[in-house]
C-alpha cells in the first residue's frame, strides 16, 4: 500500500507509521499522538518484517520522550573546586563494589553549566584541534556505541569526524560483540559488513550456538518475533536445535537442547566438521564454484585432529552426540547455523565463527534458499565502502597495548583505557563517546571510569549524563529516534527479508534542539577550519554541508540509487518510493546473490583462509592442556532480558518494574555446595573485582555455570538517572579483564570467565 506514513486526523491525533529503533529488530510500529503527546503505539500488522509484534521495549519509546531527567541543551563542565571532587570523579573505595548515588537527576550546577550549541561546538572543536597539534592525531580517540548504529546519521558523519582529526584510534561496542565476525566476513567474504544471515522463513533445520533470538528478536539477524518464526519452523515439519550453557527462552521453544561447556564452541564444530569429513560428506553444492577448488579438502585436513572423542570432554557433550548433531544437519534439505555471544566473545571467537560458516559453507548451504544467504539491501553499505572509499583491511597497524591487529579500521575496545595511561607514549588525550557509555560496557569498568577522569578532554554525544558522559567536558545531547526522520540503513543488510523503510519522526522536537546528523556535520566543519590537510578538508567540509543544507535525505537517496534495487539495479528504487510506502517497502525474500556479494579481490569465497587456518594451532594446545578450574570456579556467561537492551533503557519506569532482573543464576548443586538460596546475596569475585548480586536459582544453568546480565552498574555518583539510581544493580563488566582477547579480533573475552560466587558476609 502506498500512502503517506503520517496521517492527521480532524481532531488534532496524528497517526504515525515508524520503526521502532530500539534494538535490530526494527519492528513496525503504529503511533497515535495528541498535541505532541504519545497516546499508544501499536505494532503494525502490516509490516512485512514484524507483522504486527511487539515487545515491551517499544512501548518504552513513549518514556524515553517525556523523560524529565533527558537533557536538550548542551552543557559545559564548570572547573573543579574542592568541594566538588566527588561528583563523578572518584572511584568507588573498594575495587568492584557498586553504590547508590543519591543525587538527584539532571546535572548539577557546581558541576554543569548550560549553554548555546555555537559556544559548546566551538568548545569542543577548539579543545580537539588543540589536542591534535600539540600531540598527533592519534592522542584523540573516537569511541562508538551501540547507539550509533541505530541512527544512520552517527553512522555516516561519525566516519567523517574520524578523517579530518587523522586518527587512527577508533574504537566501537564492535569489540565488545561481533567483531570476530565481521573478521570472518572480512576474511571470507572481502568486506567486513558483507553480513550473510540464516534464511530462518524458508529453513528445515536450525542450529542455534550461544544465541536467544527469542528475546534479542535476532542480533546480527533483524528477524522480529523470533518465537513465531521458531514456531513455524517447527509447525513445518522443520526442527530447531540449540547449543548453550543455559536452558533459555530459545531453548524451551525447540525440539533439542544440549548444554555445552562456555567458551569451547569451536570444539564442538571441529568435532562435527570431523564427523562431515570422516562420513566424505564435505560438499559446497552449488557455491563450490564461487570457492578455491581444494577448500573442501584442504578443510577436511584441517579438522582431521579433532575427532569427536577429542573434543567431548573439553565441551561436555559425548561424542555420539557431536556426530548425531553433525549428521542430522547435514541430513536436513536445508539447514542453517547461527551463533552470537556466547560464540563471539570468548578466546577463540574467530576461529569459531570461521567453523561455523565452514559447516553452512561445506553442507552446501551457502547462498541457497533456507541456508545461510547474504541480504540485498536498499542502502547497501558493503557497496558503498566499496565503491567510495578503499575497503576496509585487517592488520594495518596494531594496538598500543596488547598487540592487537587492527579489524576494518577498529581497534578493541578492551585496550581503550589502558592506552590512556600516563605512563603510555603517545597516550591517548582526549575522546570522543558517540551513542556509547563504555563504563559499564567495556571489560574493567572501573578501570575505564578512573581512565576517563584523568583525560584532558571528553566530548560525549549523549541525551543523559550517564555512566560515561558524567566525565564529558563538553556534553552535547541529540534528539532522540522518535524526535527524527530516520532510515533504516544498518539492519537492512542483516534483515532476513529484504525490505526498506524510511521512518518519519512522531513528535517535533523542542526548538534548538538537533539530531546527532546535525551535531556531527557542524562539529565536523568547524574541525575542518582548524586541522586537517587541504583534501581532508575539502572532504570533510563537503560532506557536512550536505547534511547541514539539505538534511541525510540527499544522502540516503543517494545511497539508495545506487544500489542494487536502484536506477542502476533491479527496480529503480528511490527514497521518494520507499517513503510512498508507510508499512515499510517489501523487497522480497532473499535471493540467492554471488557472486555480487563478494568483495574480495578475485570474487571468490576464501574459505582456507590461511589466518584461520593457523589458529587451529592455538586450538590443539589448549585442547592438549585442557584442565579443571581452579579451586573449584564457575564459569560466568551473560543473560539478556526481554525487558532490556544493554544500558539504553535503565531510566524507563515501565522497564525496570517488577522483580529484581539483575542476579547471579547458579544451578541448584552449585547454589546447594556453596550453601546459597534463593533470595541471597552472594559476593562474585572476577579477574578484576567482585560485586554483590541477589541469587536466584534454577536448573535451566549448566552444572559449573552461572549467568549475570550486562547494562546495569547505575549506582555511580553524578549519573542523571533517577529511576536508573533505584534500580542500580551492579555492572558485571567491573569484574570482566580487559587483558583477555581473542588474539585474532581483538573482541573481549565476557563469556566463560572464571568466578567465586559466595555467600555475603
Amino acid at each position: 500500500m502506498t500512502a503517506p506514513a503520517t496521517a492527521q486526523h480532524d481532531d488534532g491525533t496524528r497517526v504515525v507509521h515508524r520503526a521502532c529503533t530500539l534494538c535490530e529488530a526494527c519492528c513496525g510500529l503504529v503511533v497515535t499522538v495528541r498535541d505532541n503527546t504519545i497516546h499508544e503505539i501499536r505494532g503494525d500488522p502490516e509490516d512485512p518484517l514484524s507483522r504486527g509484534h511487539l515487545c515491551p521495549k517499544a512501548l518504552a519509546n513513549a518514556d524515553l520522550v517525556e523523560d524529565p531527567d533527558r537533557l536538550r541543551r548542551p552543557l559545559l563542565r564548570r572547573p573543579s573546586r574542592p568541594a566538588d571532587a566527588e561528583v563523578g570523579t572518584e572511584a568507588d573505595p573498594e575495587p568492584g563494589r557498586t553504590r547508590p548515588s543519591g543525587r538527584s537527576a539532571g546535572y548539577d550546577p557546581r558541576v554543569w553549566q548550560e549553554t548555546s550549541w555555537d559556544e559548546a561546538l566551538d568548545r569542543a572543536a577548539d579543545g580537539l584541534a588543540d589536542v591534535v597539534r600539540r600531540h598527533g592525531p592519534d592522542a584523540v580517540a573516537v569511541y562508538f556505541g551501540n547507539a550509533a548504529a541505530h541512527g544512520v546519521g552517527a553512522a555516516l558523519l561519525g566516519n567523517e569526524l574520524l578523517g579530518i582529526l587523522g586518527s587512527r584510534r577508533r574504537y566501537t561496542a564492535s569489540s565488545l560483540d561481533q567483531q570476530p565476525q565481521q573478521l570472518v566476513n572480512h576474511l571470507l567474504f572481502g568486506s567486513p559488513v558483507a553480513f550473510a544471515v540464516p534464511d530462518v522463513d524458508r529453513t528445515d533445520h536450525l542450529l542455534i550456538l550461544g544465541g536467544n533470538p527469542a528475546v534479542s528478536n535476532g542480533s546480527i539477524m533483524t528477524a522480529p518475533d523470533m518465537r513465531r518464526r521458531i514456531r513455524e519452523i517447527r509447525e513445518r515439519g522443520g526442527r530447531v536445535v540449540v547449543i548453550d550453557p543455559r536452558r533459555t527462552e530459545t531453548a524451551r521453544l525447540a525440539d533439542e537442547h544440549v548444554f555445552i561447556r562456555p567458551g569451547t564452541d569451536a570444539f564442538l564444530l571441529l568435532g562435527m566438521l570431523h564427523t562431515l569429513a570422516a562420513d566424505g560428506r564435505l560438499d559446497a553444492g552449488s557455491a563450490a564454484e564461487h570457492m578455491d577448488p581444494d577448500a573442501a579438502e584442504t578443510l577436511a585436513a584441517a579438522v582431521s585432529s579433532f575427532p569427536p572423542d577429542a573434543v567431548a570432554e573439553i565441551t561436555g557433550i559425548p561424542a555420539p552426540t557431536i556426530q548425531r548433531l553433525a549428521r542430522e544437519f547435514a541430513d536436513a534439505p536445508a539447514a542453517v547455523a547461527y551463533g552470537r555471544l556466547g560464540v563471539c566473545q570468548t578466546s577463540f571467537a574467530t576461529s569459531a565463527f570461521w567453523l561455523l560458516t565452514c559447516l553452512n559453507v561445506l553442507t552446501g548451504n551457502l547462498d541457497r534458499p533456507g541456508g545461510l544467504m547474504f541480504p540485498t539491501p536498499a542502502l547497501d553499505l558493503a557497496t558503498l565502502l566499496a565503491r567510495w572509499t578503499s575497503l576496509p583491511g585487517y592488520d594495518r597497524f596494531r594496538s598500543a597495548v596488547g598487540d592487537i591487529p587492527e579489524v576494518a579500521g577498529d581497534l578493541p575496545a578492551a585496550t581503550m583505557a589502558a592506552e590512556m595511561s600516563p605512563d603510555l607514549p603517545n597516550r591517548i588525550r582526549a575522546l570522543v563517546v558517540i551513542g556509547g557509555n563504555p563504563v559499564l560496557s567495556v571489560p574493567g569498568g572501573l578501570t575505564t571510569d578512573g581512565a576517563l577522569a584523568g583525560l584532558d578532554l571528553v566530548v560525549a554525544l549523549d541525551p543523559w549524563l550517564t555512566e560515561t558522559s558524567r566525565h564529558a567536558h563538553v556534553l552535547l545531547p541529540p534528539r532522540i529516534a522518535f524526535e527524527r526522520d530516520e532510515f533504516e540503513a544498518v539492519f537492512g543488510s542483516l534483515a532476513v527479508r529484504d525490505w526498506a523503510r524510511w521512518s518519519p519522526r512522531a513528535v517535533d522536537p523542542a526548538p534548538d534542539t538537533h539530531d546527532d546528523a546535525h551535531i556531527l556535520a557542524s562539529l565536523v566543519a568547524r574541525l575542518a577550519s582548524r586541522i586537517g590537510s587541504p583534501s581532508r578538508r575539502a572532504r570533510a567540509l563537503a560532506a557536512s554541508q550536505i547534511v547541514l543544507r539539505g538534511g541525510l535525505d540527499h544522502l540516503v537517496d543517494m545511497g539508495i540509487r545506487t544500489g542494487p534495487h536502484g536506477r542502476y539495479g533491479l527496480g529503480g528504487l528511490t527514497l521518494g518510493r520507499v517513503r510512498a510506502h508507510r508499512h515499510g517497502l517489501d523487497l522480497g525474500p532473499l535471493r540467492p546473490a554471488l557472486p555480487g556479494r563478494l568483495f574480495t579481490s578475485d570474487r571468490r569465497v576464501h574459505l582456507a583462509h590461511p589466518v584461520l587456518l593457523a589458529d587451529l594451532e592455538r586450538l590443539g594446545t589448549h585442547l592438549d592442556s585442557q584442565r579443571e578450574p581452579e579451586d573449584g570456579a564457575l564459569l560466568l556467561i551473560g543473560r539478556r532480558h526481554l525487558r532490556s537492551n544493554n544500558s539504553w533503557l535503565a531510566n524507563s519506569p515501565r522497564l525496570v518494574r517488577g522483580r529484581d532482573r539483575c542476579t547471579v543464576l547458579l544451578n541448584p548443586d552449585d547454589a546447594e555446595s556453596r550453601t546459597l538460596a534463593p533470595g541471597d546475596l552472594a559476593r562474585v569475585t572476577g579477574p578484576s573485582g567482585w560485586i554483590e548480586l541477589p541469587v536466584e536459582v534454577s536448573d535451566e544453568m549448566m552444572p559449573g555455570v552461572v549467568a549475570v546480565p550486562h547494562g546495569w552498574g547505575h549506582g555511580r555518583s553524578g549519573v542523571g538517572w533517577r529511576v536508573a539510581a533505584e534500580h542500580p544493580g551492579a555492572s558485571v563488566n567491573d569484574i570482566t579483564d580487559p587483558t583477555v582477547m581473542d588474539p585474532l579480533s581483538g573482541n573481549a573475552v565476557l563469556q566463560g570467565v572464571p568466578v567465586d560466587v559466595r555467600p555475603l558476609s
